[in-house]
């Protein structure tokens, strides 16, 4: 079956969307001295530090996601897209089975995901929900610093738009999300303010944390 993934958290077309530009701030002041006795950092340069990391975990985050994804989630992904192709809602049992802990699909779904995708697909075998998965994944992710393991944090979102204000879209964006639902949802989604429909998440490490509606 493959390498199994650790954890457990609750996350194309990559020429629509926008990058947030992130900046860095300014260069760290070097303190002209430590504190005498006992060594400390002066309490501006310890300021001046966390500033730092903080502009390193925005340097990390990305609305829209245009760069490559780390192998892992690579193979992830095309885990998940196996059971597209094969148009059978059964095969993701592989994806799932590479995850040590089960990946978050909702309370509804969390019992018998492959049971619960079946009665909620329109045609009652599963494939509406394959091809909700489907486009999804052609979209690009988010990449986001929410990861509870700090040397593994990054997790990337399908799709981007769920991370986005849904009042300010670009009509590019527009159009991505008519790909996504019908009409009218959008419409209901985007009045409301709130992401509602579906969500993926996979983690750097290629852990599947999710799959589920909002």
């Amino acid at each position: 079956m493959g390498r199994k993934h650790t954890g457990h958290q609750q996350t194309g077309s990559p020429t629509y969307g926008r990058r947030i530009k992130l900046s860095f701030g300014a260069p760290i002041l070097v303190a002209a001295a430590l504190t005498l006795g006992n060594g400390e950092w002066p309490a501006h340069q310890a300021l001046a530090g966390d500033k730092l990391a903080q502009s390193a975990k925005a340097a990390a985050e990305e609305r829209v996601y245009h760069g490559a994804l780390p192998q892992s989630v690579v193979d992830m992904r095309e885990q998940i897209l196996a059971a597209v192709h094969a148009g059978s809602i059964d095969e993701l049992k592989g994806a799932i089975e590479w995850n040590e802990l089960k990946p978050d699909f909702g309370p509804a779904g969390n019992d018998d995901p492959i049971a619960y995708w079946k009665r909620v697909s329109g045609d009652g075998e599963g494939r509406q929900v394959l091809a909700v998965l489907a486009n999804l994944l052609a979209l690009a992710p988010a990449r986001l610093a929410i990861g509870r393991d700090p040397e593994n944090a990054l997790v990337y979102v399908w799709p981007y738009l769920a991370e986005l204000p849904l009042d300010s879209l670009t009509p590019a964006e527009e159009v991505d999300l008519y790909r996504l639902m019908p009409a009218a949802e959008a419409k209901a989604m985007r009045a409301a303010k709130a992401w509602t429909w579906w969500r993926v998440a996979i983690g750097a490490d290629g852990t599947w944390h999710t799959f589920r509606k909002y």
